[in-house]
């Protein structure tokens, strides 16, 4: 079916209604059409925003402030320190290790 032929957030049921009631009928079309048929994750704002947050932990780990960082980011030492190996083995596996 094409998209055009919706016309009105009453034509849809359900979670699809749902959906087009959150970002408005034209966006949905547009989903619609570009995912139409298939499953999509849609992640969490935390999820989303966790990866910028461990980018600024990374960046600024000195070699020694686990527990600032921790206390800065309301995190414990230990998330801190498999954040900070996370991002080593990262950067070792793309062949461009940056210590500090």
């Amino acid at each position: 079916m094409r998209t055009d032929k919706i016309i009105s957030i009453y034509q849809l049921d359900g979670e699809q209604r749902e959906i087009a009631e959150v970002i408005g009928l034209e966006a949905y079309k547009k989903l619609a059409e570009h995912y139409g048929g298939s499953h999509i994750y849609i992640c969490k704002p935390d999820t989303v925003l966790r990866n910028t947050r461990n980018k600024e932990i990374y960046e600024k780990f000195n070699g020694f402030n686990y527990r600032r960082l921790a206390e800065e980011f309301n995190l414990s030492e230990k998330t801190i320190r498999e954040i900070i190996a996370e991002y080593i083995k990262e950067q070792r596996d793309e062949g461009q290790l940056k210590l500090f």
